[in-house]
């Protein structure tokens, strides 16, 4: 970003995120200064700066959300969409490297690029780069791919950091059997936290719905929506809880059996019980 007059003698410009000020004139003129100067405290263009950079970081935010929504959802997204979004680098951070899947089922590929006219370029599993122009890609859910170990190997041979967590996203695979009229696991249960506030104020961290009494979240599994939901305690109830079972609901708020719940489902809701759990109260000498 460019350096911006600000008061007599100065400059400033985002760096990394803050606002940073360097010197305009004299013998340090165009060095760095390591904090903002007192007389540049509240200058309009600096506070202009900061309201920027927190428009820049919700905007950050909401880009990572949006690829994430994406990829717990399965649902197509356009490579025309992808095309427009990549110039932006918020947009660019959470996309490049995410894995990808065409027209073809079985051809997984990490996003390098997107071209303005619509051609996508990502590095296959075989390491070649390669351009595809599917009119839509998905972005698959890990516990979706086949051979994930190998395709995490390949990612870590070629030093893949992805912005938002895909491959190396925790799964849970759904036991091959489960009884026909379960309706919730209890792996889970029983987390001791002081207070339904710090249990809560936990879920919200983690990114999840906080609704009534449970902590949810939603995904598109085979085509529907479901909604995995945890019991956190009866809100306003500030004494000691206890992180209750994991049950899935339909679209319509009907209780789904466990044979029902699809791969992903299953493996998003565990991922959030189990991370609700693992803030829990631990005695000391305890189990960690």
């Amino acid at each position: 970003m460019a350096w911006l007059a600000a008061g007599e003698g100065y400059e400033i410009a985002l760096v990394e995120g803050r606002v940073a000020a360097r010197s305009a004139t004299g013998r340090t003129a165009g060095r760095q200064l390591k904090t903002l100067p007192k007389a540049l405290k509240d200058h309009p263009e600096v506070d202009r700066l900061r309201r920027l950079a927190e428009w820049l970081d919700r905007h950050e935010a909401a880009c990572a959300a949006q690829v994430d929504g994406w990829m717990v959802s399965s649902l197509p997204v356009p490579t025309e969409l992808l095309a427009r979004v990549w110039p932006d680098e918020a947009w660019q951070s959470a996309l490049r490297d995410v894995a990808v899947v065409g027209d073809d089922p079985d051809e997984v590929g990490f996003l390098r690029d997107a071209t303005a006219s619509g051609e996508l370029k990502v590095v296959n599993l075989d390491g070649e780069t390669v351009r595809l122009s599917p009119r839509t890609v998905t972005l698959p859910h890990p516990v979706l791919l086949p051979d994930l170990d190998d395709v995490r190997d390949f990612a870590a041979e070629l030093g893949i950091v992805q912005r938002v967590e895909q491959i190396h996203r925790a799964t849970w695979a759904k036991p091959a059997e489960v009884a026909a009229t379960a309706t919730e696991v209890r792996d889970y249960a029983g987390g001791v936290f002081p207070t339904r506030f710090s249990l809560a104020a936990r879920a919200t961290s983690l990114g999840y719905r906080v609704s009534g009494g449970y902590a949810t979240c939603k995904v598109r599994d085979s085509g529907s929506g479901t909604e995995a939901a945890v019991w956190i305690g009866e809100p306003y109830y500030d004494d000691e809880t206890t992180t209750g079972a994991l049950s899935w609901h339909d679209e319509d708020g009907r209780t789904v059996p466990l044979t029902a719940v699809g791969p992903v489902a299953w493996s998003e809701g565990m991922r959030m019980a189990a991370a609700l759990y693992a803030g829990r109260k631990i005695e000391e000498g305890g189990d960690a």
